[in-house]
């Protein structure tokens, strides 16, 4: 998999989250329809955690791929 910045992957992690929440409230809440937004609001949830663990276990950058990106 190819690295992302530590920005957008702490962005998507928050926007993943955020979704998640809100469609399981509004699955157990506001809907009628309640099994399918609470489903996908817990894929969200998941989804947000994917991008959190992979935010937390991000190697950090090495001098030499900073000097070979620089090149190209």
């Amino acid at each position: 998999m190819r690295r992302l910045p530590k920005h957008k992957l702490r962005n998507l992690m928050i926007l993943f989250f955020c979704t998640g929440s809100v469609g399981i409230f509004a699955g157990l809440y506001l809907s009628p329809n309640q099994i399918i937004l609470t489903m996908i609001g817990v894929s969200q949830l998941c989804l947000g955690g994917l991008f959190g663990w992979l935010f937390l276990t991000q190697q950090p950058q090495t001098k030499e791929e900073r000097r070979r990106r620089r090149k190209k």
